[in-house]
């Protein structure tokens, strides 16, 4: 068990961070975010250089200093008139030195000879605040290195100060990512994804090569690394039957082919291809509701022959292919989806709001690898809310991060989640970690907001703590600084939602079901990892399948216990419901006892209030809890997922990958324990079998007497009742079970003991 204090390190910590919102200034879009001063250099390009090589040339570059940090810019060969058209920029913590100095040198295998340099004092540097113009680069004259005004050439720049908000800001040089392509800030789009539906009617004029025997002939569809099946024919001829529906996940732009391979089961472990076929996807119809495509022909081509007999070949294959724009390809964990809209963009609804997200920055982070003897991170954000990803720019070697940007996102349906995560990023040139170089990058932590536990157009600032379960427990990584702000453009729209089905209509007109939804999800999530691995920088698939939560339906002991423990908690209203009637009924406390007895009389004799009164009920329960509604937006909590108590062996067993890698002892003890788990399971479903089917013997006579028994009663009762008012009956029956306990008995009741006694088909369980 974790200590107090370690579950008060796992809380919500509310921020006041200094944001535009809070200051009510709106110089800019970035108005969730802290304004971070940077100092920007333009080298644009420089004429009438010095030629240092014998043909007159030189191979200049320009080297910008700031203090103790310096960045070059690229080297363009064998000219004096070079073009840089580069822009620097250098955090407020680089400029603290008096001046900013730009030297031109000429790159040479031995050593860079001086060409030029010119400098300015930093505090003489202009400022520019968005929306203004650009700031124009202006001529320098080069200086030599004791100032002396030589003829060296002149060097066309612009320096000035200004924010994150500079339209310059994400395609430049920045001083605390180092410099690498690969940590700049990006935006990416998930691909568009479809599901494609292949339904396999027939073929015809098939030519096995065995014709002495009736054929097995299925149909094999295959989409990339996706592949499907249909049954064999269950007319065994050279014209089969299937008209079977067949479900692929294709993504746009459509890059693979359909392929459709016709094949005769020769053996159980042969097959012999029939024939085959490609379909090019950019050709297919495609549709956005139930209505039916046409279906077509398609030529089958043979396999393998003599060339010579192609002609002669005239197998064809009956098929009705679509591209399904009505349903939601569901490419993430169902519980915390962040979009629920259709494929096909002309059905979607307007949005109803904006999420705006600004990522702050990180503090207390771990050292996640070494560099050069000592632990470091490289840190940097994914957020992921409909089909836009974005990925803030990696800051080098810090434990406190600051990112400081900010994002938004249109908002269709507000029951849906966002996601943010945060990971070391290992594929830095300059970073020698300990690990390969082809590692992958590390998780730090993840924060999942749902939007509908959000208030309309407040602003949240708060410290997320960044938690990760490893093989020896949950670990606090750090903590993740976000502002939140969900803004809705029409109230009415939003209060509609909640009356809306979930997901698009073809989901109900036509459903699929949960196993396939299960491996079309699994196939999405696969395809969606892969596109966006090939983007420039990439979203590497690691990434990608943390965000996803690719695992999140793998077997684990500790989640099966954790959500046991949800089901207990569900239930426990009804429990605690149900020890306050049992008190009452044992007169625990008489006056409370005497006045359910008042209200229940009244109940009977006016029995049109009880609906009204069920409902005021429950306004004035809402109306109370309302004082103690969440003030904080969820987190992830450990306890719930009972991170905290999961014993060594049960981690161990969860991050055991498929097929498992441990010893054959270690495999036969969970499996023993796997068992066992079942066995009580298998236990518990019997004893509910048991039941049912006891109700079941009421009247089908498996007990004759039993059935004789209770159809006599049912008779009885039935005259006694038409006979009595039912008001009459209904408070007997209510002073009966509200009687005192010196009228109760502690052996069960009559009709406790007849059911008990009525058989079930256990016995008949071999």
């Amino acid at each position: 068990m974790a200590s107090p204090s370690q579950h008060a390190d796992f809380t919500l910590k509310e921020t006041n961070p200094y944001l535009g919102a809070k200051r009510r200034e709106k110089t800019s879009t970035y108005d969730l975010v802290e304004q971070m001063e940077y100092l920007y250099v333009r080298v644009v390009k420089a004429k009438n250089l010095p030629g240092k090589d014998i043909s007159g040339n030189s191979d200049p570059y320009a080297s910008i200093k700031v203090g103790n940090h310096v960045a070059k810019t690229k080297v363009i060969e064998k000219t004096v008139n070079p073009e840089w058209n580069q822009v620097f920029a250098f955090g407020k913590d680089k400029f603290h030195a008096p001046s900013v100095e730009i030297t031109v040198k000429d790159k040479d295998a031995i050593k860079d000879d001086f060409l030029g340099h010119v400098s300015f004092e930093i505090v003489e540097v202009p400022t520019r605040v968005p929306p203004d113009s650009p700031l124009a680069p202006q001529w320098y004259k080069l200086e030599g290195r004791k100032g002396e005004n030589k003829n060296l050439g002149e060097i066309m720049l612009a320096v000035w100060k200004g924010t994150q908000a500079d339209e310059a800001f994400p395609d430049a040089w920045q001083s605390d990512t180092g410099g690498h392509s690969h940590s700049r800030s990006k935006v990416y789009l998930s691909p568009k994804l479809w599901y494609l539906r292949v339904n396999v009617i027939e073929a015809q004029d098939l030519l096995p090569s065995d014709k002495g025997r009736y054929p097995d002939v299925s149909v094999k569809v295959q989409l990339g690394f996706q592949a499907l099946k249909t049954r064999i024919s269950s007319n065994r001829s050279t014209s089969p039957f299937w008209n079977e529906d067949l479900l692929f996940v294709a993504a746009e732009p459509f890059e693979e082919q359909l392929n459709i391979t016709v094949e005769d089961r020769i053996s159980p472990n042969k097959d012999e291809i029939l024939g085959k076929m490609q379909i090019g996807l950019s050709s297919i119809t495609r549709r956005i509701d139930h209505r039916q495509v046409t279906s077509r022909w398609y030529n089958l081509e043979k396999h393998q022959g003599d060339l010579k007999k192609e002609n002669k070949f005239m197998s064809r294959i009956h098929l009705r292919i679509c591209l399904d724009g009505g349903y939601h390809v569901l490419d993430e964990s169902t519980h915390h989806s962040s979009d629920l809209r259709p494929t096909a963009k002309q059905i979607w609804k307007a949005p109803i709001g904006v999420l705006e997200l600004g990522i702050l920055g990180a503090s207390n982070l771990i050292p996640m690898k070494t560099k050069e003897g000592r632990g470091t991170a490289d840190a940097y954000c994914v957020a992921k809310y409909g089909q836009k990803w974005v990925r803030t720019r990696t800051i080098v070697d810090n434990f406190q991060p600051k990112w400081n940007e900010q994002y938004n996102w249109e908002v269709y349906d507000p029951c849906t989640v966002l996601t943010v995560g945060v990971l070391d990023n290992s594929h830095l040139s300059n970073a020698v970690s300990e690990k390969a170089a082809g590692s992958k990058d590390t998780r730090i932590g993840k924060v999942r907001i749902r939007l509908s536990t959000l208030e309309s157009d407040r602003l949240y600032t708060h410290s997320y703590p960044l938690l990760v379960l490893h093989p020896s427990g949950v670990k606090k990584m750090g903590e993740l600084e976000l502002a939140v702000r969900f803004s809705c453009s029409s109230f009415l729209n939003m209060m509609n939602c909640y009356s809306q089905p979930l997901l698009p209509k073809m989901h109900y007109l036509h459903p699929l079901g949960v196993a396939q939804l299960e491996c079309l999800r699994n196939a999405a999530m696969r395809i969606v990892s892969l596109r966006m691995s090939r983007a420039e920088p990439p979203l590497r698939q690691e990434v990608v399948q943390y965000m996803l939560d690719v695992d999140s339906n793998m077997w684990s002991m500790r989640r099966s216990k954790a959500n046991w423990f949800r089901i207990m908690g569900v239930l426990s209203g009804m429990i605690a419901a149900s020890h306050w009637f049992s008190d009452i009924c044992l007169w625990r406390n008489p006056v409370t006892t005497v006045l359910v007895h008042i209200l229940f009389l009244i109940l009977v004799w006016y029995p049109e209030l009880i609906l009204p009164t069920i409902f005021l009920y429950m306004f004035l329960l809402g109306a109370w809890q309302y004082r103690f509604r969440p003030r904080h937006p969820p987190h992830m909590d450990p306890r719930l997922s009972h991170a905290e108590t999961a014993e060594p062996g049960e981690l161990d067993e969860e991050f055991d990958p498929i097929p498992t890698s441990k010893p054959q002892e270690i495999v036969k003890a969970r499996y023993d324990r796997l068992r066992a788990v079942a066995g009580r399971i298998q236990t518990v479903l019997g004893d509910l079998a048991t039941q049912g089917e006891r109700f079941q013997a009421l009247l089908n006579w498996r007990d004759p007497r039993a059935t004789a028994i209770f159809i006599t009663f049912c008779l009885i009762a039935a005259i006694i009742l038409y006979m009595t008012p039912f008001r009459l009956v209904a408070i007997l029956f209510g002073f009966y079970v509200l009687r005192h306990p010196r009228f109760r008995s502690k052996m069960p009741g009559v009709a406790m003991n007849f059911f008990r006694r009525l058989p079930a088909l256990s016995d008949l369980m071999l």
